[in-house]
Parts: C-alpha cells; sequence; structure tokens
C-alpha cells in the first residue's frame, strides 16, 4: 500500500472568483479558510476537522453580487481537489456515511467516490428561506458542485430541525464524517467488480 502523501493544491479564476486551494487528505482537521463568507467559511472548516483533513482555502469572489458564485466555485474546486489527491483511488474504502445530530436538527450524509456525480439533496424545506443574507438554494448548489468536482454520489438528507444553522452544521460534519470513511485505505484493491472506477 503507498503511503505518499495525498494532496492536492488548485487554482480556479474566472470573472467571478478567485480561488487558491490546498488540501492533505491524511492531516490533522488544520484550516485556514477565507471565502468571505462566514458561513460557508464554518461548514468548511467543520467538513475538514471532522474528516480529518487539512485544508487552506482563499477566495476573492464577487460578494458585492452575491455568494452564489463564490460557494458554487468553491464546491467544484475543492472538489477537484478531493479527486486529485485521492490519485487512482486504489484501496480506498469508498464509501463513508454520517449521522450528525446538532441539537434539535438530525442530518444524514452518504457518498459514493464512484466517478460518477450525483447529488440527492433531501429536506432543505426545514431550512429557512434565508440564511446570512443568502437564498437557501446556495447549499444545495454548493453540495452539486462539490459533488460534480468530486465525481461522487453524493446523498445529504435533513432528517429533522428548526434552526437552519444547526441543520447545516449537521450537514457539514456529516460530510466530514463520510469522507473520513471513504478515503481511507486498505491494500490496493479497487472496489469495483467492473475493475475499476467510472
Amino acid at each position: 500500500m503507498s503511503t505518499a502523501p495525498r494532496t492536492s493544491t488548485q487554482a480556479r479564476t474566472s470573472a467571478e472568483t478567485d480561488i487558491r486551494l490546498e488540501l492533505t487528505l491524511d492531516g490533522q482537521g488544520k484550516t485556514d479558510i477565507r471565502t468571505g463568507f462566514g458561513l460557508l467559511d464554518h461548514m468548511l472548516t467543520l467538513t475538514a476537522f471532522w474528516a480529518g483533513m487539512d485544508l487552506t482555502l482563499i477566495c476573492e469572489g464577487d460578494m458585492e453580487v452575491d455568494a452564489h458564485h463564490t460557494a458554487e466555485d468553491v464546491g467544484l474546486t475543492l472538489g477537484k481537489s478531493l479527486l486529485e489527491a485521492l490519485g487512482d483511488r486504489a484501496g480506498i474504502a469508498r464509501v463513508g456515511y454520517g449521522r450528525v445530530p446538532m441539537d434539535e436538527a438530525l442530518t444524514e450524509v452518504t457518498v459514493d467516490l464512484s466517478g460518477r456525480p450525483w447529488l440527492e439533496w433531501r429536506g432543505d424545506d426545514l431550512l429557512p428561506p434565508v440564511l446570512a443574507g443568502e437564498e437557501k438554494d446556495l447549499w444545495r448548489e454548493y453540495y452539486k458542485a462539490l459533488a460534480s468536482g468530486a465525481r461522487c454520489n453524493l446523498h445529504v438528507e435533513m432528517r429533522y430541525g428548526k434552526n437552519g444553522h444547526h441543520l447545516l452544521e449537521s450537514a457539514a460534519k456529516g460530510l466530514g464524517l463520510a469522507l473520513a470513511q471513504a478515503v481511507r485505505r486498505h491494500g490496493t484493491t479497487i472496489r469495483s467488480t467492473k475493475g475499476g472506477l467510472d
């Protein structure tokens, strides 16, 4: 089994965002995250910490418009970084699951690093229409972009809850737990009866 560090450095520049990202899968949960949108910083910090990954992410986005482009492009860039850091994905557990309570809220997150992007996003009717000054649909766009960039199946189900912050926090922690399981290495087998992922 390879013990080479699983890392990725990404840069993405467009007319809407300028992103620099460094990711270490087998880290200690250390983060330096500055996106210009505090609630996104908080959720990214939680995910990286609970996944045991080190993440440095700096984004300068068109926040004078809103946080939509920032959240979407950060999700896409983080997903691409995960995919690159995993390499050929030989030996990874591939599938992970997290079920995390946050006071009155409970969210379940399941991930399959299958090579096939898909987001199943359920229970967002529990979220208030606006969180931290942004429409709630921004969070679906963030997770959709993450699944697209990482080419993974990502299922997020908010089971119950009343506080929007708590619901998002339980989802972010659940994703961290799920990723921690999915990226773990066990030998060199590619976990697919097809012989490859994608």
